[in-house]
């Protein structure tokens, strides 16, 4: 035999192996019942934050404008990040009150009406 024969003998059996193993595996019984794939849960039963961030995504450009959006988003974020929970109180604290843009400069380094200093 030349070796023409030989390889189109071995094209012959490893394409029978190929049918055969794919017929056997079609045949199998779907016997996977933890498989995340076949075991499906409804996106609010496992977390309302995901439901949210579904429904934010659903909404397109107008999620960026939309309050309860903007909300979520810095929930996940701040999951993600795994910053602790804001601490959440009644009472006004200092960064309430209006901030400086430069607190150390001296006052009169504002330009009069003339523009000279």
């Amino acid at each position: 035999m030349d070796g023409k024969t030989l390889a189109r003998i071995g094209a012959v059996i490893f394409v029978a192996l190929a049918i055969t193993a794919t017929a056997i595996e079609m045949n199998r019984p779907a016997d996977r019942q933890d498989d995340p794939v076949t075991v499906a849960q409804p996106v609010t039963t496992r977390d309302p934050l995901r439901a949210e961030l579904a429904r934010c995504g659903a909404m397109g450009e107008a999620g960026g404008r939309d309050p309860a959006c903007l909300h979520a988003w810095a929930e996940n974020r701040r999951r993600f990040l795994g910053q602790p929970e804001p601490a959440t109180s009644a009472s006004p604290t200092v960064s309430d009150a209006p901030a400086t843009l430069f607190p150390t400069a001296p006052a009169s380094t504002t330009p009069d009406q003339n523009g000279s200093r």
